[in-house]
């Protein structure tokens, strides 16, 4: 491969950046990360959810009659407290009648599935949006244009949400649904900016250059995986750090704002959504000014039909098409399928975890705000420590990625195997164990940081060793459609669950057996063989121009795709 005088190797088409990674740019994606892992786990994995059950209950009526309103508005704080003692006392049968229920579109639904249908809705519009913007970003400078517009988009919605009151509350379900989908696509376009941070970085261009000596490594372990699993552990870090600390500082905002005893519960949780949406807007600048464009080969769409259609349009088809073309060329690389159909079942169960804890630490167990702000803040805590703690456990133990990636996920099933403790009749009669006490659900919560501070980094640094190169967005795309086609199937079995049996508790069964599933699969992927897979397709295929192009021909036929979307731009 041809080199400059640096010893960088030379542009393999007009614009493309092959300048060093600098310590500003790893900035600016740290940064980036860390304002929406702060929406991730303030927003998603503790208010948002929590913020609409309040809301709908604040608009709900017990199930018993379908008339009485689950609060009463007038109700002194000691008629609400022996409510409470009434609700945490009574039988489950009774429980039943007494769940609190909406009817958004003429359908009875508790609050607690509200919640749960909502998220479902929003992974599955997020997976659309995925697959029409994903492919685009790996040409020009969409990349970078695509990430500021999705973080600040999903930083305006999630501030609105103080504008929500209950009788309205399906609003509040729609602005979190638009502020996860923004999320979501946050996430893949800054998944998509990591291969090429690893791979211009000067400690890996100097070892592939043959300018230091390579230290011994594992056979499958190549320097660039190396250095992004230590990037990506060094962001699921940083940003678990910087969202405890915003959670310490919505625990004593919403302390402040309920001292102001607001008419509605759901205000102060409104504007802790308020606090949050405006840290990450603020944080996502740094990463407007540091992060480079990084751009891609230019794009332009030519086919016989397409300057009839309106520009929106013709992106949006090629987009769609990509996607299809993205399945095709993964169903050629066997090890990235694998692991597609491996991930589609692990993060279904991952995405479900913590919704039904959050859930069932309200419900069933009848935790205030606060108790489940500190839950998460241990969660993300302890999910810090495990970003950190497991690239050196990796290495202490000389475990490859894949080892590291299924330890975690055979600890993960130490949280709904607890769960499903409390249905054993012995156990029961104890009062204890088996989530039967409030306080059971923080060692639960800190297990399953620790274990997702692993998975969050090391399953991202591992795909992307297995992908072509210089097509990274439209693969982590294809990754996150995989993610989240699953994700919208656990919430809305846990609220199909909860909608007919009145409890969470039976969901824990449901995971259990979903977090069994994945990791055969996990074990049979070869990541060398994988890498090489995906080389050899490339260079096959003879895209030079920066790997695999998603065009509007097919790939099996190379005369015609040589002459596809990457041709240079024209002017207009």
């Amino acid at each position: 491969m041809a080199s400059d005088e640096d010893g960088f190797r030379a542009p393999r088409f007009d614009g493309e950046d092959v300048s060093p990674t600098t310590e500003r740019e790893l900035r600016g994606w740290y940064s980036t990360g860390l304002a929406a892992e702060i929406f991730a786990v303030c927003g998603v994995g503790s208010f948002a959810p929590v913020t609409l059950e309040q809301l709908a209950r604040e608009s709900g009526v017990l199930r018993s009659d379908g008339t009485t309103p689950c609060i009463q508005p007038k109700a002194s704080t000691g008629e609400r407290l022996a409510h409470v003692l009434i609700r945490a006392i009574t039988s489950r049968d009774d429980d039943e009648d007494s769940q609190c229920i909406v009817r958004p579109f003429g359908r009875d639904m508790a609050t607690s599935s509200f919640a749960m249908y909502t998220f479902s809705i929003a992974v599955f519009v997020q997976a659309l949006v995925l697959i029409s913007f994903s492919p685009v970003a790996d040409y020009g400078t969409h990349r970078k244009r695509l990430v500021l517009m999705f973080a600040f988009t999903g930083a305006t919605a999630t501030a609105a949400m103080v504008l929500v009151w209950p009788q309205v509350y399906l609003l509040g379900s729609l602005f979190i649904i638009v502020a996860v989908v923004c999320l979501g696509s946050t996430f893949v376009l800054l998944n998509a900016f990591l291969p090429l941070l690893a791979a211009r970085h000067p400690i890996v261009q100097a070892q592939s250059n043959g300018s230091i000596v390579q230290l011994p490594k594992l056979e499958s372990t190549s320097p660039e995986l190396k250095l992004s699993t230590q990037i990506s552990a060094k962001g699921v870090g940083l940003g678990y750090a910087a969202a405890v600390s915003v959670q310490i500082l919505s625990i004593l905002l919403l302390v402040l704002l309920k001292k102001a005893n607001f008419a509605a519960e759901s205000t102060p949780l409104r504007f802790v959504l308020l606090l949050v949406g405006t840290f990450w807007f603020a944080l996502t600048l740094p990463g407007a000014l540091w992060l480079r464009n990084r751009p891609g080969p230019s794009l332009r769409i030519s086919t016989p039909w397409s300057s009839r259609l309106p520009a929106a349009f013709q992106y949006l088809t090629f987009a769609w098409r990509s996607v299809w073309n993205t399945v095709r060329t993964a169903t050629k690389l066997r090890q990235t399928w694998v692991f597609l159909i491996a991930w589609f079942l692990l993060s279904d169960a991952i995405a479900t975890v913590s919704g039904t804890a959050i859930l069932f630490a309200r419900t069933e167990l009848h935790m205030g705000t606060i108790a489940i702000a500190l839950l998460s803040i241990t969660a993300t805590a302890s999910g810090m420590a495990g970003a950190f703690a497991w690239p050196r456990i990796s290495r202490r133990f000389g475990l490859e990625t894949k080892y590291t990636i299924l330890f975690c996920m055979i600890m993960m099933e130490i949280i709904p195997l607890y769960g499903l403790l409390g249905f054993i009749p012995f156990v029961k009669s104890w009062g204890v164990i088996g989530l039967q006490q409030a306080w059971e659900i923080y060692p639960l919560g800190f297990v399953h940081g620790f274990l997702m501070g692993g998975l969050s980094s090391y399953c991202r640094a591992f795909y992307g060793e297995i992908i072509p190169p210089g097509s990274e967005a439209a693969f982590y795309a294809l990754m996150a459609i995989t993610d989240k086609g699953s994700s919208a199937v656990g919430p809305a079995i846990v609220g199909a669950i909860v909608d007919a049996l009145g409890t969470i508790r039976p969901a824990f069964g449901f995971l259990a057996v979903l977090i069994a599933m994945p990791m055969p699969l996990i074990y049979i992927i070869d990541v060398r063989r994988g890498r090489e897979e995906a080389s050899a397709l490339s260079k096959h295929l003879g895209y030079d121009a920066g790997g695999i192009t998603m065009n509007d021909y097919d790939l099996v036929d190379e005369n015609e795709a040589g002459e596809g979307l990457l041709r240079e731009e024209e002017t207009t």
